[in-house]
């Protein structure tokens, strides 16, 4: 039975909807709609009406069941007119003006029909390389992705599901050092992720503490050597003050590459775990794991006969998709069904450990991962066999790492992939992807103000069983985050229900490659670390990643890219005469002000700013909530003289406005004009509404206007401005559906 925000979802970015935005289908027509329309493909291969028929109530049977769903452009599109229904692509991107902007187009195509894209931009010559063709110098790699970024930000607009890309570059690249720090600004790229290529010699070098050479992409060349230690630092730092860039190990994954005649994998899907070659794609499906336990003598148990049922009807329905898909490209759809890769992978393991009260911090744990999975590839290669038999390998078999006296015959040059489950997860009400938990309990503001605590369904169920369930006790838990250490929950249970948090950084690799030795692409994950985290305890993970086997690694610390510094100009700092630092003192308040007071309503209540200036602009913020004293009073004072300060001193409002935008609390609200994530929000708010009604300016440098860029990168959702969760590479908001990498 799907729950109440299942149901929403569902309606917001999935269901059929006519010309005026009203929902025309129920879940279950849609279920029936994907159902009947990827079992068309039956008929292909011999199947009577009868049969297909059949197949089609199979298909239609697992999935509203919820024991399998496909990736999200399944369900929107399979049996509509646009009937586009993969999640990821790759597109090449050569030295060429041509080929960048051919790219760009091919982007919009995919971006507009609902897929992912990555790029690998290691063939650009670097900046300031020679251009022989104009005489000039080449802009580099990185001023070509802003042009990518652009283009998606206009792509995305309005659309069910958002554009999302995935840049690459090799770390032997010229330009990998201007590439590491890219995104050191959490507003630039924003609809990027970007991992660095990390090759064997790299790491090679990087555990000898040696210099490694730069390649010239035009000449093939080395060009400079670089220390791989500060190399390293360089992303472990990065990665740590805001979690990019990620890491590829881009050697490994080739190593895997089913068909190496074809040419090497240079980059992924937008969150890493589909390795894909030039112009491929994949659809992706995931097993709910949460569904298939059983008792037996009293006992829960992995009901592996049920699971071999889904394994089965999921390949099958994943190979089906690849000949209903309408492809966006003709070269697309020529390489796709030349491989028909599929990665199936699953959701709901967490749940599945709770309900084997297994921790996911346990070797026990580990243990169950290599089992589940390693069951679920070897069924999957079977029933790969199995079509192979009945339909024929697939059309790039000859060459391929398969083609061998003791090779397998498949369909499918690869079965299996662990990919983010965001949305789905919340359609199935189960754990997204291998993640843990990232909450037991918290609490969802509605429009209205009214406050409900969510629950996970598990510790619900125990906690009335056990008698200890309460609404208090339910906010507590949502307020903290954890059960560590809260008084009426028992340690079995807190040793069972742990959180992301809960979980050492070593444990999350080890799971991470538990899966991955078991799957033919790759794993998302996030390797999440409290806020205490130190840069040493991030290069540690990259480094035992390496070691287990991992094809990438991912991390996030708690609240990094909500960390803002306000700056001075354009290198944060005023120089004088010898080029050392400078402070800068604000002017004095002026005797005489004038401006105006707003009233938003926050979480904590109705927050009173008043903005005032004077002949130089903007100087002051003063700020009143309730009665005066008390903490909070306290706090909102400290804010107001701040900024006032900064005002004074000089510094851009906008600039203010655009750090105190997105900052969140555990209690969020809704103001007429829309989310207030928190005081500070609040404020930045005000702020810029002061600046619109006086004829201000509110926009960047690109023309994007300060208020709408409440974006997950600074940790609030842009849709409802509830808070998001970093996981599987993706960022996830929980309560309407909105997902990073869709």
């Amino acid at each position: 039975m799907l729950s109440k925000n299942a149901v929403t979802v569902l309606e917001k970015r999935y269901l059929r909807k006519d010309e005026t935005g009203q929902v025309m289908e129920t879940p279950d027509q849609m279920f029936r709609r994907v159902a009947d329309a990827v079992a068309a493909a039956e008929k292909t291969y011999g199947k009577t009406e009868t049969e297909t028929a059949g197949i089609a109530d199979e298909f239609y049977g697992m999935m509203s069941d919820l024991d399998f769903l496909p990736n999200s452009p399944t369900l929107m599109n399979a049996g509509r007119p646009l009937g586009q229904l993969s999640a990821c692509f790759v597109l090449p991107i050569e030295d060429s003006m041509e080929s960048i902007f051919e790219a760009i187009k091919h982007t919009a195509l995919i971006h507009k029909s609902g897929g992912g894209t990555g790029f690998a931009f290691s063939r650009l010559r670097p900046a300031d390389d020679v251009v022989r063709s104009t005489n000039g110098v080449s802009s580099g790699p990185i001023s070509f992705m802003e042009v990518f970024n652009s283009a998606t930000e206009a792509i995305k607009q309005g659309g069910t599901r958002r554009g999302a890309n995935m840049g690459c570059l090799r770390v032997d690249h010229p330009n990998i050092l201007d590439f590491i720090t890219c995104k050191k600004e959490n507003t630039r790229l924003t609809n990027f992720n970007i991992s660095v290529l990390m090759t064997d010699e790299f790491m090679r070098a990087l555990d000898k503490a040696d210099d490694y050479d730069l390649i010239s992409p035009r000449t093939g060349k080395a060009v400079k050597k670089l220390d791989a230690r500060k190399v390293f630092d360089l992303v472990v730092n990065m990665a740590w003050k805001n979690g990019e860039p990620g890491v590829i190990f881009i050697d490994r994954i080739n190593r895997d590459n089913p068909t190496p005649n074809l040419g090497q994998i240079e980059s992924t899907n937008p969150c890493g775990e589909q390795p894909l070659l030039p112009y491929e794609s994949c659809n992706l499906g995931s097993i709910n794991l949460s569904n298939t336990i059983m008792i037996e003598d009293g006992r829960p148990e992995v009901d592996f006969e049920k699971l071999r049922k889904t394994v089965r009807l999921a390949v099958r329905f994943l190979d089906d998709v690849i000949d209903v898909n309408e492809y966006p490209l003709p070269v697309i759809a020529e390489m796709t069904r030349g491989n028909r890769k599929i990665g199936l992978g699953v959701m709901g393991f967490a749940d599945m450990l709770i309900q084997l009260g297994t921790p996911y911090n346990s070797e026990q744990g580990i243990h169950t991962a290599e089992q589940v999975m390693s069951f679920i590839s070897q069924e999957a290669k079977k029933v790969s066999v199995e079509l192979a038999e009945e339909r024929g390998v697939f059309p790039n078999f000859t060459g391929s790492m398969y083609d061998r006296p003791d090779g397998m015959r498949v369909r499918n040059a690869t079965v299996t992939t662990i990919a983010p489950t965001g949305t789905l997860s919340i359609i199935a009400n189960c754990s997204s992807g291998v993640e843990p938990l990232f909450a037991v309990s918290y609490v969802r503001r509605v429009l209205d103000g009214t406050e409900m605590v969510e629950v996970n369904p598990h510790f619900e169920k125990v906690a009335r069983e056990r008698d200890f369930y309460n609404e208090k006790l339910m906010k507590e838990l949502a307020a903290k985050g954890s059960l560590r250490g809260v008084e009426g929950v028992s340690p079995d249970l807190q040793r069972i229900f742990v959180t992301a948090m809960d979980i050492s950084p070593t444990w999350h690799v080890r799971m991470q490659a538990a899966f991955q030795r078991f799957t033919d692409n790759a794993v998302s994950k996030t390797v999440n670390f409290p806020n205490t985290a130190s840069a040493e305890d991030v290069r540690e993970v990259y480094q035992l990643a390496y070691k287990e086997g991992c094809k990438g690694v991912t991390i996030y610390r708690d609240g990094s890219r909500e960390e803002q510094v306000l700056s001075f100009g354009d290198s944060g700092k005023s120089q004088g005469k010898d080029g050392g630092h400078v402070s800068r003192a604000p002017r004095a308040r002026p005797t005489r002000t004038f401006g105006s007071t707003e009233r938003i309503t926050t979480g904590c209540g109705n927050l009173y700013v008043t903005i005032n200036e004077d002949e130089h602009g903007l100087c002051e913020v003063f700020t009143q909530m309730g009665k005066s004293g008390g903490c909070g009073a306290s706090q909102l004072e400290v804010a107001g003289r701040l900024i006032s300060l900064t005002l004074r001193a000089g510094v851009d409002a906008k600039s203010i406005v655009k750090h105190l935008r997105g900052i969140r609390c555990p209690t969020p609200s809704w103001d007429s004009a829309g989310p207030v994530l928190s005081c500070g929000d609040a404020i930045g708010i005000a702020i810029d509404n002061y600046l619109k009604a006086n004829g201000a300016d509110t926009s960047d440098a690109g023309g994007r206007k300060l208020s709408d860029k409440l974006d997950t990168l600074i940790g609030a959702c842009p849709d409802c401005g509830g808070a998001v969760e970093h996981e599987s590479g993706c960022v996830v908001c929980r309560l309407c559906g909105f997902s990073k990498c869709g």
